[in-house]
C-alpha cells in the first residue's frame, strides 16, 4: 500500500498507514498542542479509479478518512428511555403514539398512612364463661408526646359487639364512620324482631377483608383490631385483624404492648377454651384492671384512664371514664436507675 502522507503545518511527514479502526499515532510536535486521549479514528475506506477499459487489480487504492468522534457520535439520534412504572411494557410513545395515562396516578401510590401520626397503645380482651371484657385506655399520643387523653378507642356495634382499636387514630375514625354506617343500614333492613345478622363473629370477618383489601390497594387502615361478642351460636367470641389482613383468635388477646405485657397475665388464668369457659365475669373485669394497671407502669404511651366493655347475651356494658386504682410504685425501687439511685 501507498504511505499515508499527513499535512503537517510545518513540513510533510509520511507515516504507515494505521491498521483500520486503530487510533491514529500523534507527531511528537502535536503533543504540544494537546494531552488529551485522541478523538479520532482512521476508517479504511476504498476507491476505484474508474477507466475505459477493464480495471486491474491496481485499480484500488485504500485511503484512510479522519473521523472527529464527537461529531460523528452527535450525528446519531439519541435514545431516550422512559423508566417510570407507568411505562413498562409499553411501545414508545414517539412511534406508537402517546397512551392516556389519565387513570393512573403520576405521583405514585398513597402514602397518606405509611407512617402513622397520632397513634393508640394497647387493646386488651379476654374471654369468660358468658362473654368477653375488652379495655384500652384513653390516650393518643402524637409522636412520643402524650397529646390527646380523651380518646375513646372501643366502639359498640349493634349492641351485641365491641370493636376495640389499636394504631393510627385517622384511620380508626375512618372505620368508625364505616361501620355507623353498617349499623345505620343493618338497622333499617332488620324488623324489631329479627337479630341482627353482623354479629361479632361476621363483623370481624367483613372487617378483616376489608383490611385486606386496602392492602392490596398499597394504602392500608394502620390498625390492629380485636373485636369481642358473641358468635352465631350465642357462645363468647374473641379475634383479632391487623392491617394486612391476618386474623387471630385466642381465650385472650392484646394489641401493641400489651402483647408484650399484658398477655402473660392473662393467659395464666385462660390458657385455653376450656379455662375460659370456667372463668367468672368478676374475675375477668380483675384480671383486665390488673393488665391495664401493668401496662400504665411500664408503657410510656399509655395513661391511667381507660375504656372498658362487657359483652354478654344481655348486650353491652360500656365504660368510658375508669380510672386506676390502688397504684403503688414502690416497685420502681428495685429498678435500676430510678430516682436517685446512682448505678
Amino acid at each position: 500500500a501507498a504511505p499515508f502522507v499527513r499535512h503537517h503545518p510545518d513540513a510533510a511527514v509520511q507515516q504507515a498507514p494505521p491498521a483500520p479502526g486503530s487510533r491514529r499515532q500523534r507527531h511528537p510536535r502535536d503533543a504540544k498542542l494537546s494531552t488529551a486521549a485522541p478523538s479520532y479514528i482512521y476508517i479504511p475506506t476504498t476507491i476505484t479509479k474508474h477507466s475505459a477499459t477493464v480495471p486491474s487489480t491496481d485499480d484500488t487504492d485504500t485511503h484512510y478518512r479522519e473521523l472527529d468522534l464527537p461529531s460523528f457520535f452527535n450525528q446519531i439520534p439519541s435514545i431516550t428511555m422512559d423508566h417510570r412504572p407507568q411505562a413498562w411494557g409499553r411501545p414508545r410513545d414517539d412511534v406508537y403514539g402517546a397512551y392516556n395515562a389519565s387513570y393512573m396516578n403520576p405521583n405514585g401510590p398513597n402514602q397518606a398512612t405509611q407512617a402513622p401520626i397520632v397513634t393508640g397503645t394497647s387493646v386488651i380482651a379476654i374471654k369468660f364463661k358468658e362473654g368477653v371484657v375488652i379495655a384500652a385506655d384513653n390516650l393518643a399520643s402524637y409522636g412520643s408526646l402524650a397529646r390527646f387523653t380523651d380518646v375513646k378507642r372501643l366502639r359498640k356495634f349493634a349492641d351485641s359487639t365491641v370493636v376495640g382499636f389499636g394504631g393510627d387514630v385517622s384511620d380508626m375514625q375512618f372505620l368508625d364512620r364505616h361501620l355507623q354506617s353498617l349499623d345505620i343500614e343493618e338497622s333499617y333492613d332488620l324488623s324489631t324482631d329479627q337479630a341482627p345478622r353482623l354479629n361479632a363473629a361476621n363483623l370481624h370477618k367483613y372487617l378483616s377483608k376489608l383490611m385486606y383489601k386496602r392492602r392490596s390497594d398499597f394504602d392500608p387502615l394502620w390498625n390492629h383490631l380485636l373485636v369481642a361478642g358473641l358468635d352465631d351460636a350465642g357462645k363468647p367470641f374473641l379475634a383479632a385483624a391487623d392491617l394486612l389482613g391476618t386474623t387471630f383468635t385466642s381465650p385472650s388477646l392484646a394489641t401493641g404492648f400489651g402483647s408484650a405485657l399484658a398477655q402473660p397475665i392473662m393467659r395464666r388464668y385462660v390458657p385455653d377454651d376450656e379455662a375460659a369457659a370456667n372463668l367468672t365475669k368478676e374475675k375477668a373485669i380483675e384480671v383486665i384492671k390488673e393488665c391495664m394497671k401493668v401496662l400504665f407502669y411500664r408503657d410510656a404511651r399509655s395513661l391511667d384512664s381507660y375504656s372498658i366493655a362487657v359483652v354478654t347475651k344481655d348486650g353491652v356494658d360500656l365504660k368510658e371514664n375508669e380510672k386506676l386504682e390502688k397504684q403503688s410504685w414502690k416497685f420502681a425501687e428495685r429498678i435500676r436507675g430510678y430516682g436517685t439511685q446512682v448505678v
